[in-house]
């Protein structure tokens, strides 16, 4: 990542941002929807109900992932594989349709006023993107329902044919698209597939503590750690840009 003449990181001009746990908090956004889907999988059968939950690592009592919970970073095709084998007469292609047609009105929780933080990137020159795990039409839908769908150049899921995270498909996808140096791209996440993926691409690489990896987890793979996507005008005028 560095400038091979002048030994310096190239200036940031393009942040791409993962979704769930960056741009919309993780478990207040998710936790009430996991348990809804699960108590209509099992059909509110408290033993299958139990046996879903845990195959997915969320607890339904405290409403609440566990931090090795596929939900986390995994697709929706590698949850519904963990699941389907307990539902009979369902494939986890015919599961994951399922999950996805109703994913998409989540109710997300921005993790910071999302408008006025966006607008404040773009009009510092910065291209902007999203790279999920989750499909590309449930990432659509979340950016309308949250008004910012005009901020992003590029918005890629585990669908687009790039591949998911932690391959780095998506974030040299981005880099292309925009015509950049994936050098001066900084890739934002809560989790270290985020932080893989960019930096297999050759990014520099931000994570955030919105999603339920801790600063420990996090921290020996960034180049910065933040509270929050918030605080990113900060980080980037302390880092010259």
């Amino acid at each position: 990542m560095q400038d091979c003449e002048k030994g310096a990181p190239l200036k940031v001009n393009a942040i791409l941002f993962d979704k769930d746990g960056t741009l919309f908090d993780f478990e207040a956004s998710w936790a009430d929807w996991v348990h809804g889907v699960i108590a209509d999988l099992s059909d509110d059968t408290e033993t299958l109900a139990e046996t879903l939950a845990a195959e997915v690592r969320f607890d339904r009592a405290a409403r609440r992932f566990l931090p090795d919970s596929p939900i986390i970073a995994g697709t929706l095709d590698e949850v519904s594989a963990r699941l389907a084998p307990h539902l009979p007469g369902v494939t986890p292609q015919a599961l994951s349709a399922r999950i996805n047609a109703s994913s998409g009105s989540a109710r997300m929780v921005p993790v910071t006023p999302l408008l006025p933080l966006l607008a404040g990137l773009r009009g510092r020159g910065l291209a902007l993107g999203v790279a999920t795990n989750a499909a590309v039409a449930e990432a659509s839908a979340h950016l309308s329902a949250a008004g910012i769908s005009a901020a992003f150049d590029f918005v890629a899921g585990c669908d687009s044919g790039y591949g998911a995270k932690p391959g780095p498909g998506m974030c040299r996808a981005f880099a292309e698209t925009m015509g950049l140096d994936p050098a001066g791209v900084l890739m934002v996440g809560d989790s270290l597939h985020d932080l893989h993926a960019g930096r297999a691409a050759g990014m520099r690489v931000m994570a955030v503590l919105t999603g339920l990896a801790t600063e420990a987890d996090l921290a020996p793979h960034a180049d910065a750690v933040l509270p929050h996507i918030g605080h990113l005008p900060g980080w980037l005028d302390a880092d010259g840009i």
